[in-house]
């Protein structure tokens, strides 16, 4: 059946025009055909209708009617109503165009563009997305089941969340990543961006100073500059964070951030060591430690480290964890552990941005994990990611004295570190030319890079493509290396050449 166009048209009638009513509703109506609003084929209103809610005669929305007939803009179908034509050409509803004009809000600078989609029919090696291949369609389906049998709610849920997932994540963490916790001490989230945000807004003012890693997450760089941090990079070394970059005393930032799990972008996991050096800087300092917790759940032949949060005897870690790298992303749905004078503050904030995270998939989630399904889930995926990080580890291993794979103990992603000699861009251009998309390490520095490398993310590919994948980045290498050998060659004939 045909879209019905709505009653609440823009025809606005002027009583004290000149123009004769029915002619307003025409021209109404063919602008609204015009831009689009109307698309062909789309059903009108009736006459009666029509004047009804215009306030007009029926007679009068008749005779617009018949000009529009006419002209060929709408047709008629017996015993069923009145349609715009359907030979007309389907015109975009036109986009208003912004003021020439200066304005205070357009001062403000983007934080970030939007990242342009991979191009169809490419192999990507783009950080941060997981498989869905795995999880069963059964599972899937009844987790949706689940919730249409249950009568949702008539009116708002507190910001913290459903009782019934906070309970089943308190639960998880305790068994998976040795954080206890009880479901009071969780805040559910839209993920692990709005956990940070949430977090910043509840500790810092514009111009305070934040920590971050370097090279480090892009995105938790942007939130943070978006609400005014005054950013500090602090390098990170085979250990992870370097405690001793850290400024102490007066000039101590208020928050540092850190994904001491698997380090973003670089893989290395946080030594035991560092972590308890950060939360004491972090107890001497009167400072708060954000714990991005975004893939720990997935480690390869590496033992388990103990999470800060785990660690933390002081109240000085937030734990920020998500379920998009566990399922999904499109869920939407991540949880934040706080101490709690801390998470009164951010459900505050919480409840003013959109006050809880949607019913439909807490109680979806929150079935998944009462039954046992999370773990069983991260389980097959451990299988599934492992599979892919060997393969990825054995195309690239020809190339191992040209590039060194690294931060392969855990997470979906891994480091491939270049030789000095060999330019990344250069790398990454002769990957996308064959189809395949990498990103290089650069674009995760807040200043001047000290390293330099591709990062491949292999979590959402399978393995067919992950080696197809891996062999266009080997050749790719192999070709910089060859010009670069090249260069090289001709640089040092051209000096014997100008000597003699």
């Amino acid at each position: 059946m045909p879209p019905r166009a709505d009653l609440d048209l823009p025809i606005r009638i002027d009583r004290g025009s000149r123009v004769p009513v029915h002619q307003q509703v025409a021209e109404a109506l063919r602008r609204a055909i015009g831009d689009g609003v109307l698309a062909p084929g789309a059903r009108l209103p009736s006459t009666r209708a029509m004047s009804e809610v215009l306030g007009i005669a029926r007679n009068v929305a008749l005779v617009a009617f018949d000009e529009l007939y006419a002209e060929g803009y709408v047709e008629g179908r017996p015993g069923s109503g009145t349609y715009v034509a359907r030979d007309l050409p389907a015109a975009p509803r036109p986009m208003k165009e912004a003021p020439i004009s200066s304005a205070r809000w357009k001062a403000r600078a983007v934080a970030a563009p939007i990242e342009a989609a991979d191009p169809p029919g490419c192999i990507s090696f783009r950080l941060g997305v997981p498989s869905t291949s795995p999880l069963a369609p059964e599972v899937w389906r009844r987790m949706w089941r689940e919730v249409g049998d249950r009568e949702p709610p008539s009116g708002y849920a507190a910001p913290a969340g459903e009782p019934r997932l906070r309970a089943a994540v308190a639960a998880y963490l305790g068994r998976s990543r040795g954080v206890t916790c009880s479901a009071d001490e969780l805040v559910i989230t839209t993920g692990a961006a709005q956990a940070l945000d949430l977090l910043v807004q509840a500790t810092l003012d514009s111009g305070e100073a934040a920590a971050i890693e370097e090279p480090g997450y892009p995105t938790a760089r942007r939130i943070l500059q978006l609400r005014g941090a005054r950013l500090v990079p602090v390098p990170v070394d085979e250990d992870g964070l370097r405690v001793d970059s850290l400024p102490s005393g007066g000039d101590a930032p208020v928050l540092v951030y850190v994904t001491p799990s698997h380090q973003y972008p670089v893989g290395m996991r946080m030594s035991i060591g560092r972590r308890l050096a950060l939360l004491e800087w972090a107890t001497t300092n009167d400072a708060l430690v954000v714990e991005d917790d975004y893939d720990g759940e997935f480690r390869f032949g590496a033992p388990p480290l103990p999470a800060l949060a785990g660690l933390d005897r002081a109240g000085r870690v937030a734990y920020v964890g998500t379920f998009s790298k566990i399922l999904m992303p499109g869920l939407r749905v991540g949880y934040l552990l706080a101490p709690r004078p801390l998470r009164e503050r951010v459900m505050a904030i919480k409840r003013l941005t959109d006050y809880h995270t949607p019913w439909p998939e807490q109680q979806a989630l929150a079935g998944f994990c009462e039954r046992g399904e999370l773990e069983r889930h991260v389980r097959r995926m451990r299988r599934y990611y492992a599979e892919n990080r060997a393969v990825l580890a054995a195309t690239l291993a020809p190339i191992a004295e040209l590039a060194r794979l690294r931060g392969l103990e855990a997470g979906l992603h891994a480091y491939l570190e270049l030789r000095d000699d060999l330019d990344p861009e250069r790398v990454g251009a002769r990957c996308r030319e064959r189809g395949v998309v990498v990103s290089t390490l650069a674009d995760y520095f807040a200043g001047p890079p000290d390293r330099q490398g591709l990062l491949l993310g292999y979590g959402g590919l399978d393995p067919h493509d992950v080696r197809n994948g891996a062999t266009v980045v080997a050749a790719a290498v192999r070709d910089e290396a060859s010009c670069t050998g090249e260069s090289t060659v001709a640089a040092l004939r051209g000096r014997l050449a100008r000597a003699r």
